[in-house]
């Protein structure tokens, strides 16, 4: 079994990403792709081009890599990348017609809608960088492709969007009102080997989809989470805290057949390991646990007994607890193995995987009537003696930022009004804190992506797994976050560092 823990984590990690090296050149606006395939070469020169207009007739435009304002020229018709910086609004009041041309006039064929061609717009005017090259096209992309779909991330067709970078010779067919050919494709679901190549082959970025603001209906100001440059700097040595990982496995026994614990642990050097739907029977335990990674001596499994092969529970340990208790003293609700407790010098640790509401809402009501009260009166009567922690699949997108397509999936479990309204009642309003959304209000991160569809491709995903908090440590929360490009399973883990 240790060969099982030490096979092939690479292939679920993407490798660093390949971001260009942006102290070499500046560009302030999107470029064609044979422009930046220059800048890659040559970092302080004016790059120009020439394109034919309709009317035959050739005109320079001149983009000055050190240049603080860049004016684009296109059918006689100036547009100052400056001014929409400082004036925002300007984008929203240009018509579709114009947001067009804009796009166009500088190397990207554009469309779809208004909503659409704004977003575009407005990712390169804030950004101005080749990577924001990458993510204004992937952003548009993500609107585009699931625009007329009311289905959830798990559902529906998806197609690659009609927009590209455009070499010279296209630009000027666009421009003389002839269409170059398009075919749609449909996108794949793999994901970790995708990258963004210009025309000359140079590889320009790794693709990550987490990057991209993937939603329906995004609201002024979300941006989408990006770990890279989002995660805090780690704490110093001195400073005494814990580092706890939580991951929905979808099945371990599956996962262990091309994952890694040990480079996992050698990567986030977390000091315990919170496992949920591990499909495990109590026979598979003993030869599981005994081959766990070095290091980590305590782990504790609960598996269910009414289901064979469903949900279960776990917890691995360097950290030795105080005390370990199982489920939450309720024979209806502790059958299927959804709980585990462990108890710290200074806080409980409660890993939980809560009820599917499932097809058709059948457990909705069990879901909303029984498990989250009883949970959270549990949490509750912990907390008299220290701080709680929660974490887990709590099967809950609580907020519209939390899931792709929130209009489409108002009847879906996970998004229900009924759930949402109880995770507000039974966590939020007693006084526990959703540790990722204090630190990172505006922004739009997903756990869980559906495996039909290519759901992680497009970003299509939902806010599943959290870390909620007594509101007594919520200040000593250094950080919350999301490790979207580890794979093996349709979630991702999620971290918190607590200082203690």
């Amino acid at each position: 079994m240790n060969s099982l823990f030490q096979f092939g984590f690479r292939s679920f990690l993407n490798p660093s990403s390949l971001a260009v090296n942006q102290s070499r050149f500046r560009i302030a606006t999107l470029i064609p792709l044979q422009a930046v395939a220059m800048a890659l070469n040559r970092p302080s020169l004016n790059l120009s081009t020439h394109n034919t207009t309709t009317g035959g007739t050739r005109k320079d435009t001149s983009l000055e890599t050190n240049s603080s304002e860049i004016i684009v020229e296109e059918n006689d018709s100036k547009v100052h990348i400056q001014s929409f910086k400082d004036d925002p609004s300007k984008i929203e009041a240009m018509t579709v017609q114009e947001l067009r041309m804009t796009l166009r006039s500088v190397g990207i064929l554009a469309k779809g809608r208004k909503h659409d061609l704004v977003i575009a717009l407005q990712r390169f005017v804030e950004n101005q960088t080749v990577g924001s090259v990458i993510d204004a096209v992937e952003d548009y992309r993500a609107q585009q492709t699931e625009r007329d779909s009311n289905v959830s991330p798990s559902e529906g067709e998806t197609e690659a969007a009609e927009t590209k970078f455009l070499t010279p010779k296209k630009r000027q067919s666009a421009k003389s009102g002839c269409n170059p050919s398009r075919t749609k494709k449909k996108v794949s679901s793999e994901v970790d080997s995708s990258i963004v190549k210009h025309e000359h082959g140079v590889e320009l970025m790794q693709k990550e989809p987490w990057t991209v603001l993937a939603h329906k209906k995004p609201q002024k100001g979300w941006i989408a989470y990006n770990p890279r440059t989002m995660r805090p700097k780690p704490l110093s040595k001195d400073t005494k805290s814990v580092k706890i990982l939580s991951w929905n496995v979808n099945g371990l026994r599956a996962l262990l057949k091309g994952f890694s614990a040990v480079e996992l642990a050698e990567r986030e050097d977390f000091d315990i390991l919170c496992l949920q739907e591990t499909k495990l029977q109590e026979k598979d335990v003993l030869e599981i646990k005994n081959s766990l990674m070095d290091g980590y001596h305590y782990t504790y499994w609960t598996c269910s007994v009414s289901k064979l092969g469903y949900s279960g529970t776990a917890i691995i340990s360097r950290i030795e607890p105080i005390s370990v208790r199982y489920g939450v003293g309720i024979s209806e609700h502790d059958s299927e193995g959804r709980l585990v407790m462990v108890e710290f010098e200074s806080f409980y640790l409660l890993n939980v995987y809560v009820p599917n509401s499932g097809d058709g809402l059948k457990r909705l009501s069990y879901r909303i009537t029984q498990w989250d009260p009883s949970l959270s009166n549990y949490m509750k009567e912990l907390e008299k003696l220290k701080p709680v922690i929660l974490t887990g699949d709590l099967n809950c997108a609580h907020q519209e930022i939390d899931i792709y397509n929130p209009a489409g999936n108002r009847k879906s479990a996970g998004f229900t009004d009924e759930e949402r309204q109880s995770f507000e009642t039974s966590y939020l309003e007693k006084g526990f804190v959703d540790t990722f959304r204090q630190k990172y209000p505006d922004v739009v991160g997903y756990t869980y992506w559906g495996y039909r569809h290519g759901g992680r491709k497009t970003n299509r995903g939902w806010r599943l797994d959290y870390f909620l908090v007594s509101g007594t440590i919520a200040e000593k929360v250094h950080e919350s976050y999301i490790l979207p490009d580890v794979g093996g399973s349709d979630h991702c883990p999620i971290g918190l560092v607590l200082k203690l």
